[in-house]
């Protein structure tokens, strides 16, 4: 089906579609939280030392040197960093606010645990 020119994308996109769903889902049970890009967000581009975003990167440039810092980065590693600090700093982690602890709203009911009967020996 993926060879199909008009079903291709619409089939591809569905995939990413349950896989997000699934995560999303999973994340609720266990108190956690999914933080997603924006499409357009130029994680390559932009320099995880000083923020500095370059205009243009074609796919064919793996490594660059950032022009403000002087930072050499390889792409994917770059991309990969600039992504976590942006899922840091989506959550707000002061005392006692959302995103910290185990106190987390929870969207989904957890999962009940097995508890064991403890015995105390007289």
């Amino acid at each position: 089906m993926m060879g199909n020119r008009r079903l291709a994308r619409s089939i591809g996109d569905m995939g990413f579609f349950e896989f997000r769903r699934q995560l999303e889902y999973k994340a609720a049970m266990r108190g956690g939280e999914v933080v997603v890009a924006d499409r357009f967000y130029a994680s390559s581009k932009t320099c995880s030392a000083c923020g500095n975003k370059l205009e243009t990167l074609p796919l064919s440039v793996r490594e660059w040197t950032c022009p403000a810092c002087g930072a050499e980065h390889d792409r994917d590693v770059n991309a990969a960093i600039n992504l976590k600090n942006l899922a840091v700093s989506s959550t707000v982690s002061a005392c006692g606010e959302e995103g910290s602890g185990s106190a987390r709203k929870r969207r989904v009911k957890p999962a009940s645990a097995k508890q064991e009967v403890s015995f105390v020996a007289v």
